[in-house]
């Protein structure tokens, strides 16, 4: 996987991959216009949706109806250094029974992103600094 992030003014940032492109800003107080959402809101999305889709595959293949499922994520955030520590994910599926709950709640602790944030990965980090070129 790759995205390629490409600043456009200010604080804003465009990040595309296979087509798709959306915008990360920062709120009018932080310097932006406040056209697109922050990276530690995209982290939150990225999380939820993830958990969506584990909860609804688990739904899809035992034919459990899931109209209205909805996930809400929230975390706070922690100083020293900077990040977001605590995160809170709520699925909520209508009329669900325990039996399914239990099978939703096992299915989304498996999801791609929540185990990656649960068992913290390497991150290399470089700086390039390509010369341009002269030909012209």
């Amino acid at each position: 996987m790759e995205v390629l992030i490409q600043h456009r003014e200010d604080v804003k940032f465009e990040a595309s991959t296979r087509g798709h492109r959306v915008i990360c800003d920062q709120p009018a107080g932080n310097g932006g216009s406040d056209s697109g959402m922050t990276p530690p809101e995209y982290m939150l999305v990225s999380l939820g949706t993830c958990a969506g889709f584990y909860a609804a595959q688990y739904l899809k293949v035992r034919s459990v109806a899931h109209h209205g499922l909805e996930v809400k994520v929230s975390a706070e955030k922690t100083m020293q250094p900077a990040r977001l520590g605590q995160y809170r994910i709520e699925v909520i599926v209508p009329g669900l029974d325990a039996q399914h709950q239990a099978g939703v709640l096992r299915a989304v602790k498996a999801c791609l992103i929540h185990n990656t944030l649960i068992h913290a990965p390497g991150i290399e980090t470089v700086v390039s600094t390509p010369v341009e070129s002269l030909a012209g």
